[in-house]
């Protein structure tokens, strides 16, 4: 990515944040790309770089905690409508009244409140790895280990409680290779059984355990996650899952007026086949639950949960036509 696209704003909270920016070109709408964990507005370049040359306006932050971001140690500064909020100030900035967002992993989590709070600002959404998540008051994570254990064959979060505890980010932040290799395994199946059941991904990090990683990354690749991620520490990144475990996120989630639960734009779902934590029947009950009947795309990918690097291609072709088709309604 093109480091003269890189721009800076400070939000309302007095928040630096980083961020892509290229303008639209007439009748072409703007783009918004939300990345998750562990990531930067970086793993969006293969996006970037297909919808830029055709005219449409791009926005992709590092995420509050990430990359040029600011890196707050509070851990309430990542509450999920704030860091929407964050997301509306850089568009404020940028003059840009509307976008169509797209999102990765924890970055759903903001295009959710994104649209629950500041719909005017959203003209379509896509979610990709992880779907829309409603407003959610049950902060008993067991609840959902119980379910996916009965649901799969195996825990799916358990590595969450590991992120969340104080000190997780010096021992990512020792054992990078290690933590590296199991984030972006060449053997998808490897998640399975090392992040997903509790305590396993710790285990592993503890141990440096490594493995191949995926061809989808080149060397180039590989060092510029290791130069902006490790040099930025863990303690930002990880404050996503803290928040999880706080009273934070449920009291925020209560603040969703009932009525805007409900998506009324045209949403684009990229689920994973081959993700084996989030998979795509976790995502796909929301989505028919909340979004409009027939404004919702469907696509399943025969990818693991990076698809947007794996799979960018097939990815980039399916989200082209999915945008001109919402505009075309929209007009």
């Amino acid at each position: 990515m093109d480091a003269a696209f890189y721009k800076q704003a400070v939000t309302s909270r007095d928040l630096k944040y980083n961020y892509y920016f290229a303008p639209a070109q007439p009748s072409k709408p703007t783009l918004l790309f939300l990345h998750g964990f562990p990531s930067t507005s970086y793993d969006w370049r293969h996006q970037v770089a297909f919808f830029q040359p055709r005219g449409y306006g791009i926005i992709v932050p590092d995420m509050l905690g990430y990359g040029g971001t600011d890196k707050p140690d509070a851990v309430d500064a990542y509450t999920p409508s704030l860091m929407a909020k964050d997301i509306v100030d850089v568009l404020d900035v940028e003059k840009v009244d509307k976008v169509i967002s797209v999102s990765h992993d924890w970055g759903s989590r903001i295009n959710s409140r994104l649209v629950n709070f500041h719909p005017e600002r959203v003209t379509a959404l896509a979610f990709l790895a992880v779907g829309y998540l409603p407003p959610f008051f049950d902060a008993d994570t067991s609840k959902l280990l119980a379910l996916t254990k009965q649901i799969f064959g195996y825990e799916t979060s358990g590595y969450w409680s590991f992120f969340a505890e104080d000190g997780t980010d010096k021992i990512v932040e020792s054992h990078w290779d290690s933590f590296h290799s199991i984030m972006f395994p060449a053997d998808l199946a490897l998640w399975q059984t090392t992040v997903g059941p509790t305590g396993e991904l710790k285990a592993w990090l503890l141990a440096d355990n490594r493995t191949t990683v995926a061809p989808y990354l080149t060397e180039e690749d590989k060092a510029a996650q290791k130069e902006v991620l490790l040099g930025g520490g863990f303690k930002g990144p990880l404050s996503w899952y803290k928040i999880i475990f706080s009273d934070g996120t449920r009291e925020d989630d209560k603040t969703v007026p009932l009525e805007r639960y409900d998506i009324q734009q045209p949403v684009f779902f990229g689920g994973c086949a081959r993700d084996p934590i989030c998979q795509p029947a976790l995502a796909q009950g929301s989505l028919a639950k909340y979004v409009k009947e027939g404004n919702l795309t469907s696509k399943v990918f025969d990818a693991g949960h990076w698809v947007l690097l794996s799979h960018a291609e097939e990815l980039n072709e399916s989200l082209l036509a999915w945008v001109e088709k919402s505009q075309e309604t929209a007009q």
